[in-house]
């Protein structure tokens, strides 16, 4: 399995957003740095590693959701959210045409054909779950999932729009404090 990569720059005195923008951006690009070869059934260990990145940045997205705008976050959480369970569809008959090897690989070889026959139907789940990875990663790429989570991350670090001030006088001068009143709100009456 991959280890996580460290957040550069990532320490305590940061602030919750300053966090969110840097652990974002990177657990996103760890993502895609394992998409490369993820599609090639006979190494299982690229789907595993994407799969847990797609984990990693699916928790840290729910952790910092309040630091993003809802609109952006929530179609992106979703689609993070999409392609995990698409690399979990590969993943899963990945894991039991393992385990079937090991167990063929203990018994007698005349029983190689039992397992065999078991392990036909979770080569043809693996099929199918290495279909539904592969739209889900043309999805990703059409939508430019990569380009779209990068923004995101850098939405945490832009200040927040400002209030509006509701002590503002309305445009048409009406409610307006007059000047004796001002001037003694702020001492220069007295």
């Amino acid at each position: 399995m991959a280890k996580a990569r460290e957040i550069p720059g990532l320490h305590t005195r940061m602030s919750f957003t300053e966090a969110a923008a840097a652990t974002v951006a990177v657990r996103a690009e760890e993502l895609f740095e394992h998409a490369e070869g993820v599609l090639d059934t006979s190494d299982i260990e690229r789907v595993h590693d994407m799969r847990v990145a797609s984990r990693r940045l699916r928790a840290v997205l729910e952790i910092y959701a309040p630091c993003f705008p809802r609109e952006q976050f929530r179609p992106l959480l979703k689609a993070v959210k999409a392609l995990a369970d698409a690399l979990g569809a590969r993943r899963d008959p990945d894991v039991l045409l393992a385990q079937l090897e090991r167990i063929e690989a203990a018994l007698p070889k005349a029983d190689a054909p039992g397992v065999e026959a078991f392990a036909a139907p979770v080569h043809d789940e693996q099929a199918r779950g290495n279909e539904v990875l592969a739209e889900a990663l043309e999805r990703a790429e059409r939508s430019d999932l990569r380009a779209r989570l990068a923004a995101l991350a850098a939405i945490a670090l832009e200040p927040p729009e400002p209030e509006p001030d509701t002590l503002a006088a309305p445009a048409d001068g009406a409610g307006a404090p007059d000047a004796a009143a001002a001037a003694a709100n702020d001492g220069a009456g007295a």
